[in-house]
């Protein structure tokens, strides 16, 4: 795959996004604080992939992003531009210039509109082709992504979900985006259909020169795709760096127990089991979130939350991961 090297295209600093609960009219509504200060940078031609369990925030993160949810703080740069107070015009220029991939193929696509109405529509709301040309550019956009001539006039209803997912894909690619959030793309397809799928997401990338914020809790999948990888814990990230690094020695024992969890990645690892459930976002523990479930938790880890912090080549929110190098 070609990596290119450029300025980042995706700066993201202490992104924050909070949300106000009311848990009965006679009390002070609860905050849940869905993403809590969350920094990367997205390079042209690279992939970064968001990973943790349901409810970490990943899939609010890529909402910010996708500029489909303001932050509630924090500053945001996409392709040099303010995403979070950007003025009308260069508002318009970040929508086509970020494009997302939802998780269900079966639930993005308009059932009553055949597949090449459904391509043409992001042309006709942001350009001025004709509808000759319009066709010429979505019939050729479906070559790309592995669709034939004959998928124009059928209805989504006709295709299996890995060829849904290709034209959700499509469509995502029509107005030639710099940036593709990616939720959780594959996980509602078949194992056999999501190599393929990725594989074409990689030869997508490559000849688009595309940038990929890839969000998923399948590390197996990640690891396929990714360039470096973010873990989120409830809202906040535990580690943070390059894949290689990262799978090879992970220094967070939440990344070590995530690996542990995933066969397919490293067999020969010892297997963490973590303790108890996934704390409560609108009460998450006092100090460290992810004490409640460590096999490695002390006092300290009680009382300091800790900061994120270079060690070992990347970036880890724990007081004691040199133990781990």
């Amino acid at each position: 795959m070609n990596k290119a090297s450029a300025e980042p295209l995706v700066v993201a600093d202490e992104l924050r996004r909070h949300y106000p609960v009311r848990r009965g009219w006679l009390t002070k509504p609860a905050t849940l604080r869905a993403v809590d200060g969350i920094s990367f940078t997205l390079e042209q031609g690279r992939t970064l992939a968001v990973v943790g369990e349901s409810g970490c925030g990943k899939s609010t993160l890529a909402r910010m992003v996708t500029l489909i949810e303001p932050p509630t703080s924090g500053g945001l740069r996409i392709i040099g531009l303010d995403a979070v107070n950007p003025l009308a015009p260069e508002r318009r220029r970040l929508r086509q210039s970020v494009q997302i991939v939802f998780q269900n193929p079966y639930g993005s696509l308009n059932p009553r509109k055949k597949v090449g109405t459904i391509l043409a529509e992001p042309i006709v709301i942001n350009t001025r082709l004709g509808k000759r040309e319009r066709e010429e550019v979505v019939r050729e956009m479906m070559g790309k992504v592995g669709l034939r001539p004959e998928h124009y006039d059928r209805y989504p209803h006709m295709f299996s979900g890995g060829q849904r997912q290709r034209i959700a894909i499509a469509r995502a690619l029509m107005l030639r985006p710099k940036v593709v959030v990616a939720d959780e793309p594959v996980s509602a397809l078949d194992v056999s259909i999501q190599a393929q799928v990725l594989n074409l997401l990689a030869e997508l990338q490559s000849e688009f020169a595309l940038s990929y914020l890839f969000v998923s809790h399948d590390l197996g999948v990640v690891r396929h795709i990714a360039d470096n990888v973010l873990v989120m814990y409830l809202g906040r990230a535990v580690e943070q760096g390059a894949k290689e690094a990262l799978f090879a020695q992970p220094l967070h024992p939440y990344t070590q127990a995530l690996l542990a969890g995933t066969p397919s990645v490293d067999k020969k690892r010892e297997r963490i089991v973590l303790r108890g459930e996934l704390p409560s976002p609108l009460n998450p523990p006092a100090g460290c979130a992810f004490r409640t479930r460590c096999p490695h938790a002390a006092e300290r880890c009680r009382q300091e939350l800790p900061a994120l912090r270079s060690v070992g080549g990347r970036r880890v929110a724990c007081h004691y991961a040199e133990r781990f190098l």
